[in-house]
């Protein structure tokens, strides 16, 4: 079997995302325009962008002890940077927040003053970007969302590094991604784009991917609301599925869902026998500790962080552990990996 090949840089970049035994323990603190609004409704007024950077940096002071790696955006999160943990690897959101709802599609945009090479200098390990997309809507726009990958998978390329795409699955025809008829048909939309940004093309390292199912709707599950999309073993097998049909390793997002859930969902995939290679978890960890800042200030988010946001992430690194394979079993294990230069 021939070695899986890989240049320096981008090996370089996803084992600093990771920890010693190759998962990604990443936490999420990436949050713009959803975070600043969360705030200004917990605190009852306004806020600036120097809250954001005071939240962000309160987030990262405490849980980048307990994580492997930080999801930051250059906006207003680069301060916060210095306030993680010595050996916690970084990555940078290369996208604008959110998309224009005026135009069909949920194209997505750029960050005018940023490039690769920029977030690069400015201490990223790696390059994240989340794209909105239905792998069945209209040709046009799809073949625009394959193009803007491509030019971002080489200018990762041409930067020599690790490039983690974020696909969100969408129907606007089907509803809320929430809904009951969005969680019967999340199954293969998931799979699906697993499948498209495997493909060279793209230049596309780790996939951070949803989850294919929507546990409050998995009979069995500790959370199920009543309403049965699948059962268990139904469930389990389309993590199967969706595993199967990517080439490349991938990690899971929380999705905004409660810890408690999130927990939940990743060892039913474990128990599915799902080679997930981790996490990239925000909200499930901290979206509690909003409401602390919001009314008591970043001195009680800090010790709120210390207690509740420390357990939360405790006990997603336990279930890790216990389910998470290492990035490079996708490639038959380390020793079938061979770093090149560039």
């Amino acid at each position: 079997m021939a070695k899986f090949t890989i240049t320096r840089g981008k090996y370089e970049g996803i084992q600093a995302c990771a920890d010693d035994h190759g998962v990604i323990a990443a936490a999420a603190m990436d949050q713009r325009g959803s975070l600043k609004k969360a705030i200004a409704k917990a605190r009852g007024s306004d806020v600036d962008d120097t809250a954001l950077t005071e939240f962000k940096t309160a987030v990262t002071r405490v849980l980048t002890k307990h994580a492997s790696a930080i999801l930051m955006d250059p906006e207003y999160g680069l301060p916060a940077l210095e306030a993680r943990a010595p050996g916690t690897g970084v990555l940078l959101a290369y996208e604008k927040t959110g998309y224009d709802v005026t135009v069909k599609g949920r194209l997505p945009d750029l960050l005018g003053p940023w490039s690769v090479r920029r977030l690069k200098e400015s201490g990223a390990d790696a390059i994240k970007i989340l794209l909105y997309y239905n792998p069945f809507d209209d040709g046009a726009i799809n073949e625009i969302k394959h193009a803007f990958i491509e030019r971002i998978g080489a200018e990762c390329v041409a930067n020599d590094i690790s490039f983690f795409l974020e696909p969100i699955c969408y129907d606007d025809n089907v509803g809320a991604e929430s809904s009951f008829e969005f969680a019967q048909v999340k199954p293969k939309y998931v799979t699906a784009y697993m499948e498209e940004f495997s493909k060279p093309q793209y230049g596309v390292d780790v996939l951070k991917v949803e989850v294919p199912v929507n546990v409050k709707f998995v009979e069995g599950m500790r959370v199920y609301s009543g309403q049965k999309a699948q059962s268990r073993d139904e469930a389990k097998e389309l993590f199967q599925q969706a595993a199967d049909a990517t080439k490349k390793p991938f990690i899971y997002l929380s999705a905004g869902v409660t810890d408690e859930v999130f927990r939940e969902t990743l060892e039913l995939a474990a128990e599915a026998g799902t080679p997930f290679s981790g996490v990239l978890c925000g909200r499930a960890t901290w979206q509690d500790g909003i409401a602390v800042y919001g009314q008591q200030g970043a001195g009680a988010l800090e010790e709120w962080l210390e207690d509740r946001g420390v357990k939360n992430i405790e006990a997603l690194n336990q279930v890790l552990a216990q389910g998470a394979k290492p990035w490079w079993t996708f490639y038959g294990g380390k020793d079938q990996i061979e770093v090149v230069e560039m």
